[in-house]
């Protein structure tokens, strides 16, 4: 069991060993959610945005051959601009 101390100003500050399984990070934001039974459960919300990224992004197919392309394409712009 893990226990926090809240400050005059509503702070608290998150255990090390639960920072440390959720991959909190300085500057990273933390979602409070509340599940049906009235428990609170906190989510690194980085982790979430990396999640919903890569559900949206699952269904676009793009080959090596594009991404080499790509590349090759910003690499000669940018010796243009020089």
């Amino acid at each position: 069991m893990n226990l926090a101390r809240v400050s005059s100003n509503g702070q608290i500050t998150v255990p090390v060993e639960i920072r440390r399984k959720l991959n909190i990070k300085e500057g990273d934001k933390i979602l409070f959610l509340e599940n049906a039974d009235g428990e609170i459960i906190l989510k690194n919300s980085s982790k979430i945005a990396i999640k919903e990224a890569q559900a949206a992004l699952k269904d676009v197919k793009v080959s090596e051959e594009d991404i080499l392309q790509d590349v090759m394409e910003l690499r000669y712009s940018k010796g243009e601009q020089k």
